[in-house]
């Protein structure tokens, strides 16, 4: 188990990163010449071995290795800056040297290996001097616990923070090759699903380019999510197998693993110690990824973790005994914990590998992190400053079995009491919540948890009693049917019985009737009681606690530990975070209010701007004086006092159509589908949801076409704005509804687009296996965005932030960052329509007693449908959810049928709006100026002053 990312102190030649010799590209010969070059003046590297102290957490056995790091950290950084020869001379020596393909030729995926490990070697520098920095100065650092990183590519992306995109695009050629037809050949990277992972890897980004001491931690996966292909059947999900070819920017660790265990037993030591014995164990293997920040030297790391069993596990003698199956059971067994992000979990198998995936990820993560705190504090190690030197984010609930992981190694292995450990991880292990929809606050079966993880149960209960206990307090017992309301909503285990130290108090006499102390009545009663049969002495007592439903499942509710084990709670949005106070937590926000904050979420304006659109980037750089922008987001507002400006408005708009003829190219590749960058681009990209509303875009889109169709031609294009609406996203595999709207939308697509009345008034495309890279190329060129979930629905979302950071106009409702980006670019600048937040509850409680009167229009889209217009297909399920007034999968939940009316009145006034091109490109201006405030870097800087208490820490 290494203790450094890099187990050796590495630095590459002076001659491999300044070589001035370069030889003729053509053909890019690798033969004798170059060989004999490369060994006399290009040695591989230059290593100084490091021997580290060690401990692995899980079985504490410790390794002494012979000389401490303390004192041992490297000088400062070489700051030269490569030039395009020493660079082509680089990727020469990895296409012959680090070979991953046959030599025989030097075409497109040799070169982008080559030159992915040529930016690697600039990396690997200066990640190592950036974590034997931190080592030296045993600073606080914070770890972020994913089970998304969705990354995007990484070559363009990592040239571009090292300032190096123009002398690699240059050693390219020299090489006979174009930087972006070879960074065409990257896979993106499938270790996410959506805006979760991005926020995810937009954090690291803002970390490392604010020099904040972090990593990230994040589970290898084999396969991914899926990728996903469109057919004449909808949506179909294939194995996205990203790591066929090789991923060049991991340094996989075979000295830094963790045992994992599962099942086995719980054996109670005399001294009232316990171990976990017994059961089934797998390795955890560590991956690192390189992060670059942006013009600064800093790199961290995410750290993903493959999982694996010892070669021992496999059972030779069953294997030549003809029973295979048997042989390797153990090894795929390990294996496939790591195959698929987010695993159907409608059976018992499928849940059980999704817990074994959190669990997997929080224990080996912590166990790494401990190591660090050991090796850091040196001889002694004083536990209770683990709070003083360690921030553990957890992002959404995936990673909640953090807390019973670090309680169980800190009393377990580490022998500290309850009361240390407990106290310890409440100051170390905080929470980011992202959703208020109840079925994505994870709950698992206290059965399946009880088998698969014991000793964490047995943690969980005394967590429970001792929130129980501290409930109780603060609502004392005089108001038991409170205190019962109360136990119910907040408790960790749901349906299951209160601990024993609580439930006598929980028991209260039957109250006497209040007697009047009349005398004449006192002596009739007396009298009266003569004749009466004596009654017992002891009242009957009433249990006011109901005992556990048998019918109803055990249950964990993993959101409520997140916020009794974490001591901080954050939202996502300012409406979000009113949200969890006021509604998801409320009990909770009543009883810690100083847990709760807000963070708004941000992305990387580096990628998302800076590198994904240069054409605009460059105009915002000449209208601003300055290209600070990048890293200081506030300079963006400059932009505002030029917006009526002629001149930039000219160079906006042929910026935005170049954008749109390179989206029109990509379609017409990815789909077959001609566009004509005339018309105004219409996007909706994202996971493919009821709440996010993809229903409601498209039945926008078929009336359009209906009463296109009952037009005259003149009329049309009188009354018409020509559109291409664009879709894309995943609709998760098992989620049928989803892929019926996807089904839906290629449906109208197909009939719309091959409908020569229409022409290009009217395009419907949906582009297949929505990811970065695909956001990277659409995102540029498109010029209305919609944003159009059920108010109070949607935590926060990030690709609204995108799109208004590059001049693109928003359609949406008041939700999620919604609300925060029309306050920051002007209501005039953004399409307001539906119900507010508020009103969610009241509309829904009104279509359930019968009282909701649909739109005509509404009505007549869905008979439309109906009709058969759109092919042959039975929508019969689709349409009918948005009918009736109750049932589960009916009366219209998302009220696409409420907000229908409002979102067409928008659509008139977007069409009206973009007519006025001078007006249209004042909006898209000021889109950009005003989402300046939804940069990644001040949400990181939140974070880190408000959760984390971690400062900046810029390498000498």
């Amino acid at each position: 188990m290494a203790a450094s990312p890099f187990s050796a102190n590495c630095t590459l030649p002076k001659s491999i990163a300044h070589s001035k010799s370069v030889h003729s590209s053509k053909g890019c010969d690798f033969g004798a010449r170059v060989t004999k070059l490369f060994f006399l003046q290009h040695p591989r590297l230059v290593c100084s071995r490091r021997n580290f102290y060690v401990r692995n957490v899980a079985s504490d056995q410790k390794q002494e290795l012979k000389e401490p790091l303390a004192d041992e950290v490297p000088g400062t950084l070489d700051t030269s800056v490569p030039d395009s020869a020493s660079i082509a001379s680089s990727i020469k020596y990895h296409a012959e040297f680090t070979p991953s393909f046959s030599p025989e030729k030097f075409e497109l995926p040799k070169a982008y290996f080559a030159t992915a490990e040529s930016v690697r070697d600039t990396l690997i520098i200066n990640w190592n001097a950036t974590y034997h920095y931190y080592e030296k100065l045993n600073v606080k650092q914070a770890y972020y616990l994913s089970m998304e990183y969705l990354q995007g590519r990484a070559l363009l992306n990592a040239i571009g923070n090292l300032e190096l995109s123009g002398a690699y695009a240059e050693a390219l050629r020299k090489l006979g090759h174009n930087l972006e037809d070879v960074a065409s050949q990257e896979r993106d990277a499938a270790l996410g699903n959506g805006g979760l992972g991005r926020l995810a890897s937009c954090f690291l980004d803002s970390l490392a380019t604010l020099n904040y001491p972090a990593w990230g931690y994040g589970l290898r996966y084999k396969y991914g999510l899926f990728k996903q292909n469109i057919t004449k059947d909808g949506q179909e999900e294939v194995a996205e197998n990203w790591l066929e070819m090789g991923n060049p920017w991991e340094i996989v660790r075979n000295d830094v693993s963790y045992p994992v265990k599962f099942y086995g037993e719980v054996i109670s030591g005399p001294d009232g110690s316990k171990e976990w014995v017994g059961g089934e164990n797998i390795v955890a293997l560590a991956y690192d990824v390189p992060v670059p920040g942006y013009k600064t030297k800093t790199t961290i790391n995410l750290r993903l973790w493959s999982t694996k069993v010892a070669s021992e596990e496999f059972d030779l003698c069953a294997f030549n005994a003809g029973d295979h199956a048997t042989a390797y059971a153990a090894l795929k067994n390990a294996e496939k914990i790591c195959y698929i992000l987010y695993p159907g979990d409608e059976s018992i198998e499928g849940k059980t590998l999704r817990l074994k995936q959190q669990y997997t990820l929080c224990s080996a993560s912590l166990q790494d992190i401990i190591t660090r705190f050991e090796r850091r504090s040196g001889d002694v190690v004083d536990w209770g400053k683990l709070p003083e030197k360690v921030a553990v984010q957890m992002n959404d609930t995936h990673p909640t079995l953090c807390i019973p992981e670090l309680i169980r190694i800190l009393m377990d292995v580490k022998k500290l009491s309850w009361e240390e450990a407990w106290n310890i991880t409440k100051r170390t292990v905080a929470y980011t919540n992202h959703t208020v929809l109840p079925e994505a606050l994870e709950k698992w079966s206290l059965e399946l948890m009880q088998d698969l993880l014991p000793r964490h149960v047995e943690i969980i209960k005394k967590i429970d009693e001792e929130l129980v206990q501290t409930i109780i307090d603060e609502y004392g017992q005089e108001d038991l049917d409170l205190l019962q309301q109360k136990l119910k909503e907040m408790r960790i285990l749901a349906n299951v019985e209160l601990p024993g130290t609580v439930l006598e108090l929980l028991v209260k006499p039957e109250e006497d009737p209040i007697e009047e102390v009349d005398t004449a009545i006192e002596e009739s009663k007396l009298v009266d009681e003569v004749d009466q049969p004596e009654e017992e002495d002891d009242p009957e007592e009433k249990k006011v606690i109901p005992e556990p439903d048998p019918e109803l499942p055990k249950m964990v509710r993993m959101a409520n530990l997140c916020v009794a084990g974490g001591f901080a709670v954050n939202g996502v949005a300012e409406i979000h975070s009113e949200i969890v106070k006021e509604e998801v937590f409320n009990d909770f926000f009543k009883l810690w209010p100083e847990k709760f904050q807000n963070k708004t979420n941000g992305v990387t304006p580096r990628r998302w701007i800076r590198f994904c659109n240069p054409n605009l980037s460059e105009i915002i750089t000449k209208w601003t004086g300055t290209d600070d922008w990048t890293i200081n987001t506030e300079k963006l507002a400059i932009l505002r006092k030029f917006a009526d400006n002629e001149d930039l408005q000219s160079e906006w708009r042929e910026a935005k159509r170049r954008n749109k003829i390179k989206v029109a190219a990509f379609l017409k590749e990815k789909t077959g589908y001609v566009v004509s960058p005339d018309a105004m681009f219409d996007v909706q990209v994202k996971r493919i949801h009821e709440y996010k509303r993809q229903l409601l875009n498209i039945l926008g889109i078929v009336h359009r076409y209906k009463k296109m169709k009952e037009m005259t031609p003149e009329e049309r294009k009188t009354r018409f704005v020509p559109r291409v609406c664009i879709f894309g996203g995943k609709a998760f595999a098992t989620y049928v509804q989803a892929k019926r709207i996807v089904k839906f939308i290629t449906d109208v697509g197909a009939t719309v687009n091959h409908d020569p009345e229409i022409g290009d008034l009217l395009k419907v495309v949906f582009v297949p296996d929505y990811n970065v890279s695909v956001a990277e190329v659409l995102i540029p060129g498109s010029e209305l965005s919609q944003h159009i979930s059920t108010a109070g629905m949607e935590a926060s979302g990030t690709s609204n932030m995108k799109f208004a950071m590059n001049g693109c106009v928003l359609i949406g409702t008041l939700d999620g960052a919604n609300v925060e980006i029309r306050e920051e670019v002007g209501e005039d600048n953004f399409f307001l329509f539906g119900a507010r937040a508020p009103e969610i509850a009241g509309l829904r409680k009104e279509r359930a007693e019968g009282k909701f009167v649909p739109d005509a229009r509404f009505e007549e889209v869905k008979a439309y449908v109906r009709s058969g217009v759109f092919g042959p297909y039975n929508y019969e399920e689709l349409m009918g959810s948005l009918e009736g007034n109750e049932g589960y999968g009916r009366a219209d939940y998302f009220l696409v049928g409420k907000d229908f009316p409002s979102y067409m009145e928008c659509q008139e006034k977007v069409d009206e709006a973009y007519r006025d091109q001078k007006r249209w490109t004042k909006m898209s201006i000021l889109n950009t100026a005003g989402s300046y405030k939804f940069s990644s870097d001040r949400t990181i800087h939140e974070y880190a002053r408000d959760i984390w208490g971690i400062e900046p820490v810029v390498l000498p």
